[in-house]
C-alpha cells in the first residue's frame, strides 16, 4: 500500500509540474517574470507532515497558491495520520500580491488513512478507537495576512471555511482488516489553517 501511495504521489507531482508549466505559459502577459513564493506550513511541520506550497504572481493583486501535503507515517503508539492532499487557491490581495491582507477561493482533494488517536479530551471516541480510510473533495473560502520580515522572507497566517464530501471505510483499530462499514458524510466547517514561513523568489 505504501509503495502504491508513493507511486501515486510521484505521478501526481509530475502531472502538477506539467500543469504549472503550461499554466505559466498561458496566463496573462503581466504574469511573466512575476514573483514566486515558496512556503512551508509550520502547523503541518509540527505533525511530521511533508508540505510544500508554491504561490505564483498572476497580476498586481492576484496570485495562485498551490500546496501539496504528504504524511506517510504510522507512529509507534499505533496512531495514524497518513494522508496526501492538494488545495489550490486563487487569491485577491487588497494591497499588492504577497503583502498584507488577502481573500481566497480554494478547492481541495485528499486521500487519508487515520485513526487510533491519543486519549485527549478534545478528540472523539470514534477517532480514538477506530480507523478511517477514504478520500474527500470540496471547496471553500479563506482570509489571511502576510507580513514581510526581510527583503525575501515573510510570515503568513490564513484560515478558511468550506465544504467537503467525505467517502470512507471504517475499521476497528484492533482488527484493521475487518471493515465495519462504508459511508459518506457532508462536512461544513474549517477547511484550512496555516502559519507559514515564506521565501520570495524574484
Amino acid at each position: 500500500v505504501a509503495q502504491e501511495l508513493i507511486k501515486i504521489i510521484i505521478n501526481y507531482v509530475a502531472e502538477l509540474r506539467i500543469f504549472i508549466f503550461l499554466f505559466a505559459c498561458c496566463v496573462m502577459p503581466e504574469a511573466y517574470a512575476q514573483k514566486v513564493a515558496v512556503k512551508s506550513n509550520l502547523l503541518y511541520d509540527a505533525t511530521a507532515t511533508f508540505n510544500l506550497r508554491v504561490e505564483f504572481g498572476l497580476a498586481r493583486k492576484w496570485t495562485l497558491d498551490v500546496p501539496v501535503n504528504l504524511n506517510p507515517w504510522k507512529f509507534n503508539d499505533g496512531m495514524r495520520l497518513r494522508h496526501w492532499g492538494v488545495q489550490p487557491e486563487v487569491r485577491y490581495w487588497f494591497c499588492e500580491r504577497f503583502r498584507r491582507t488577502f481573500i481566497g477561493l480554494h478547492a481541495h482533494y485528499a486521500d487519508f488513512n487515520v485513526g487510533n488517536f491519543p486519549d485527549w479530551s478534545f478528540i472523539s471516541e470514534n477517532m480514538k478507537q477506530n480507523r478511517y480510510e477514504g478520500y474527500l473533495y470540496g471547496a471553500g473560502i479563506s482570509v489571511g495576512h502576510a507580513w514581510i520580515l526581510k527583503k525575501r522572507w515573510g510570515i503568513e497566517a490564513t484560515i478558511g471555511l468550506g465544504y467537503a464530501r467525505i467517502v470512507y471505510d471504517k475499521y476497528p483499530c484492533a482488527e484493521c482488516g475487518s471493515r465495519l462499514k462504508s459511508d459518506t458524510r457532508n462536512y461544513f466547517g474549517p477547511t484550512k489553517v496555516g502559519i507559514s514561513l515564506i521565501y520570495l523568489i524574484k
